[in-house]
């Protein structure tokens, strides 16, 4: 009976058989689960895990745009996407990602999502720069956000009843992201920046197999290039302690 439960959860899993949407999550699991084991031999104990110390957060990435202009780590544009400032923080994010990802990435492949999901990160950055430079900035809100705003822009172009149904179903998930960092204090600006861009994104991508398969080269160059960044910039998180 155990058994099938299980197999029952493994069939109805949104990530099952979309190996992108997991290594995003793994990838922000294990760079939490990091922080936090560095923070807990520094004797922060369980402030590590709910409320890291901005100290702590930059060591691991995150976002700080003196750091990005005075010392040349423009790497931080893309691994403050994968630093969280807290259980809280990354538990709302992965749980958007585990909703919304699985059903883009069946729709365009994983080339033009993790092309989106980048593109979104750093537009939210420079959206979070324009506002408040001298904050720093953790999270994958931003990129979240620009995937729910490609969902919105992307279903609604295509119609019909299904589309539709995905279209609202993004629009939920958008209100209750931005009322939910409304409450936390969250970087709206780069919420906004990461979610028009998204949508932008969304406007111009083709909705048609068949057009999609004309640039589907274009997008897989692009998808790799956006692997080949983000390995390099989450790589350069430890090399910048030396």
């Amino acid at each position: 009976m155990r058994n099938s439960t299980l197999q029952s959860f493994f069939r109805r899993s949104p990530l099952r058989g979309h190996s992108l949407v997991q290594i995003l999550i793994y990838i922000n699991l294990a760079l939490f689960t990091l922080m936090v084991l560095h923070g807990t031999i520094l004797g922060l104990q369980m402030k590590a895990i709910f409320s890291p110390p901005v100290q702590l957060l930059l060591h691991w990435g995150g976002q700080y745009w003196p750091l990005v202009i005075q010392q040349d780590q423009w790497w931080r544009c893309i691994t403050y996407a994968y630093t969280h400032g807290g259980l809280i923080h990354i538990g709302f994010n992965m749980l958007v990602l585990y909703q919304v990802g699985p059903l883009l990435e069946g729709e365009i492949g994983w080339p033009r999502l993790f092309t989106l999901y980048t593109l979104c990160g750093l537009m939210a950055t420079i959206a979070g720069y324009v506002w408040h430079p001298m904050s720093p900035v953790v999270g994958a809100s931003g990129a979240v956000f620009g995937m729910i705003g490609f969902s919105v822009s992307y279903y609604h172009r295509m119609g019909g009843s299904l589309a539709t149904q995905h279209r609202n179903f993004m629009f939920q998930w958008a209100v209750m992201a931005f009322v939910f960092g409304l409450m936390l204090g969250a970087d709206n600006a780069a919420h906004l920046g990461g979610l028009l861009t998204g949508a932008a994104f969304g406007w111009l991508i083709p909705t048609s197999i068949r057009a999609q398969r004309k640039t589907e080269n274009l997008f897989k160059v692009l998808g790799w290039v956006c692997v080949v960044l983000t390995a390099l910039s989450i790589v350069a998180i430890p090399f910048s302690w030396l």
